[in-house]
């Protein structure tokens, strides 16, 4: 316990040390911020009324999993996880990433937007943002985009306070970009909790509970990162769906869904062709420790401090650094593949919760050119100064989601 608390105190020292104005400090924000963030997981972690709530968001999952293969089957037979003509030798063999697994972003896509034509999820994200504004003293507009990031992601969120936009001032700026690196798409959620099921129980629940608590703990890094010297941004209204009717919503959000598999496809692609091609370098070198050098090895060694000091032990802290560098340096989809892959005594029970907190955000390298890129395009005025905060809006979400490890490690 005493570990995973000077692991918040060292992540906080860190924050203070990159902030631009050290003396300001937001103190009811910081406060509040870390209160809430330990509350959140209290409840959700220990109270048994939320572990009902995290059983049934379970079946949720399965339900929607059920839903998507029946599509795919139609479309793609056994591809798609339809009946199998043959006799399947090897267990697993048949199952397909692509044409199984990954469709599911595809019904989620059309979901939210049709939930966001009917005015059920604005109103969901406003109740979020009356919780951050009444706790934390967040401005209204932050407070919505904030409480937006949690279900929707870091370019869709934007989108409810686009009027504002130009008007934020540049904490609050910093902050939402913060914010947006620090949770996870709403889409993602279930993709995620589907790869975990076997590796971490009531994995949507924890998913969920993650990307709600990085939003407390983004908002106080960025508060340290650039305190906050200006008039907040008060408006709070939320722009109205594009859609003209419950199907048009359907439509456009399956096109967007569609748009969201074939990037995670291509990435995916792309990414583990890439991990190969250091891989392949690397065993041109000589073997360290007698066992050929790696990325996975380079990325453990660095980063096993950082999951020791978040409470993971130390004979797992360089798989757990492997996959924290994973995440950082290339995505928490392949970071989360990879840990759904290892064997049963690499980590153990407590180690994945961990990991499954603090690997769920969008703090890498590939999120930080779109989030420049959508936001760019959304507030072309600012693009300049948007793409200055970069950098530090990644470091701030990354020590996000590790506060958020931390504090499960406390747990």
């Amino acid at each position: 316990m005493g570990r995973g608390m000077i692991g918040m105190m060292v992540l906080l020292l860190v924050a203070w040390l990159l902030s631009e104005k050290r003396r300001v400090v937001a103190w009811r924000l910081i406060v509040a911020g870390l209160l809430l963030q330990g509350l959140i997981a209290v409840l959700m972690l220990k109270s048994p009324l939320f572990r009902q709530v995290f059983v049934g968001l379970n079946n949720v999952v399965l339900a929607f999993q059920e839903a998507t293969i029946a599509g795919t089957a139609f479309v793609f037979g056994y591809v798609g996880g339809g009946p199998l003509p043959f006799v399947e030798t090897a267990p697993g063999g048949s199952f397909s990433l692509a044409f199984q697994a990954l469709p599911l972003v595809l019904l989620i896509g059309a979901l939210t937007a049709l939930l966001y034509y009917w005015r059920i999820l604005p109103r969901v994200v406003q109740c979020f943002s009356w919780g951050l504004q009444k706790t934390m003293g967040v401005g209204g507009a932050l407070g919505v985009v904030a409480s937006g990031t949690v279900f929707l992601g870091m370019i869709e969120a934007p989108l409810l306070i686009r009027p504002y936009l130009q008007r934020l001032t540049r904490s609050e700026l910093f902050a939402m970009m913060t914010v947006g690196l620090s949770c996870i798409a709403g889409t993602m959620l279930m993709l995620y909790a589907s790869l975990l099921k076997g590796v971490i129980p009531d994995a949507f629940g924890h998913i969920l509970t993650a990307s709600i608590i990085h939003a407390p703990a983004a908002l106080v890094l960025a508060a340290i990162i650039i305190p906050e010297t200006e008039p907040q941004t008060v408006g709070s209204e939320i722009s109205r769906s594009e859609a003209t009717s419950s199907m048009d919503a359907l439509a456009k959000g399956t096109w967007d869904g569609l748009q969201l598999l074939l990037n995670i496809v291509a990435l995916l692609i792309v990414f583990v062709a890439l991990v190969k091609l250091v891989n392949i370098g690397l065993a041109a070198l000589p073997d360290i420790l007698g066992a050929p050098l790696t990325l996975e090895r380079v990325l453990g060694w660095i980063m096993a401090p950082v999951a020791w000091l978040i409470g993971v032990p130390w004979n797992e802290a360089r798989v757990a650094g492997s996959l924290l560098g994973t995440k950082v340096v290339l995505n928490e989809l392949l970071a989360y593949i990879e840990m759904a892959k290892l064997p049963a005594t690499a980590l153990g029970e407590h180690s994945r919760l961990i990991l499954t907190y603090a690997l769920c955000s969008f703090a890498n390298f590939g999120s930080l050119g779109i989030l420049i890129g959508g936001l760019g395009s959304l507030c072309p005025e600012r693009r300049s100064e948007i793409t200055g905060l970069g950098p530090k809006a990644l470091l701030a979400g990354l020590l996000a989601s590790l506060m958020t490890g931390a504090v499960v490690g406390l747990l």
